[in-house]
């Protein structure tokens, strides 16, 4: 009876730690919350830059919910197109497509941008079809062009989705779901295991890791 028990409890342990991994890692979906549950005012962006009559901000949002259904295949290569134009991608394609959907061709803006300011950029040499997919040069590019906002976390009403976030060596965009903290969930890929695009990972990175957050102009 006394070995029934012991095993029962160690196959117990190993369950519950095998949930809570899963959930930690977003293999088990996330409880949600929206903006209305923390009274928490929706940010409406006053330009719509490809006049579709869908503000910059929602657009966003939209169009990298569009883009993650497609479940893109991780696969870092370079594309004579610029834009993957296959089911593989990166991290940096999630945003570049976000927003491509509502009039922002960050191919060609990042391009501009570095050959305007070099000296920021420090590339030896320019490749307009590559450029805009690293996550150093958007770094630079947002937050030389765009509105700066704060990385603090626990400011939970100053992030709003549509927003973009980038961390040392990773780029995605702020979902309109919240975890019970309030804290967004993101819009993101990071590596030909994952399961989910959109996951409550921001705390998980870390504060320290985010280093810019940024909201289109």
């Amino acid at each position: 009876m006394k070995k029934i028990l012991i095993i029962y409890l160690i196959i117990s342990t190993i369950l519950i730690c095998t949930i809570f991994v899963l959930y930690k890692i977003n293999i088990i979906p996330h409880k949600y919350y929206t903006n209305a549950d923390f009274n928490i005012e929706t940010y409406i962006s006053n330009i719509d830059k490809d006049n579709d009559g869908i503000d910059d901000q929602t657009d966003i949002l939209n169009n990298v919910k569009q883009y993650i259904s497609t479940k893109p295949k991780y696969k870092s290569q370079y594309y004579a197109t610029g834009y993957p134009n296959d089911e593989y991608g990166v991290c940096t394609d999630v945003v570049a497509f976000g927003l491509k959907g509502a009039g922002y061709d960050l191919m060609e803006l990042v391009n501009t941008d570095i050959n305007n300011n070099k000296e920021k950029y420090n590339i030896e040499q320019v490749d307009k079809n590559i450029d805009f997919r690293r996550v150093k040069n958007l770094d630079i590019y947002f937050k030389n062009n765009h509105i700066s906002l704060t990385t603090d976390l626990s400011k939970t009403e100053e992030w709003q989705a549509g927003d973009i976030v980038v961390f040392n060596e990773h780029i995605g965009i702020i979902s309109d779901k919240r975890n019970k903290k309030g804290i967004p969930f993101l819009f993101h890929h990071a590596s030909y295991m994952q399961v989910n695009y959109e996951e409550d990972i921001l705390e998980l990175y870390g504060q320290e890791a985010i280093i810019g957050h940024y909201r289109i102009s």
